[in-house]
């Protein structure tokens, strides 16, 4: 009995908190748009330079166990990629 009650108001409390949905910009935030656009433009160039700054080093420098020490880089780099990869999506699971 007295946990059926508290499932039925814990339902009523859940039930009145308001969803704010997915808002609505404010006007003149197309500014701002534009800038997160550059911004993820810079990034993307980046992560395709470092890739490509990995990929330099792996070919001239070939000493015997440095191997090792590429692949962390490469590793840092391709980490940065799927960060900047997911990060609309993730912002928005948080929200």
């Amino acid at each position: 009995m007295l946990l059926s009650n508290a499932l039925y108001w814990s339902g009523t409390v859940i039930a009145q908190v308001p969803n704010p949905g997915t808002g609505e910009a404010p006007p003149g935030s197309a500014g701002i748009l534009t800038i997160l656009k550059w911004v993820a433009w810079i990034v993307f160039a980046l992560a395709v330079v470092g890739i490509l700054a990995c990929a330099g080093t792996m070919m001239v420098s070939n000493r015997r166990g440095e191997g090792g020490e590429h692949a962390g880089r490469l590793a840092w780099v391709l980490g940065g990629c799927i960060l900047a990869s997911v990060s609309s999506a993730l912002v928005g699971a948080l929200v």
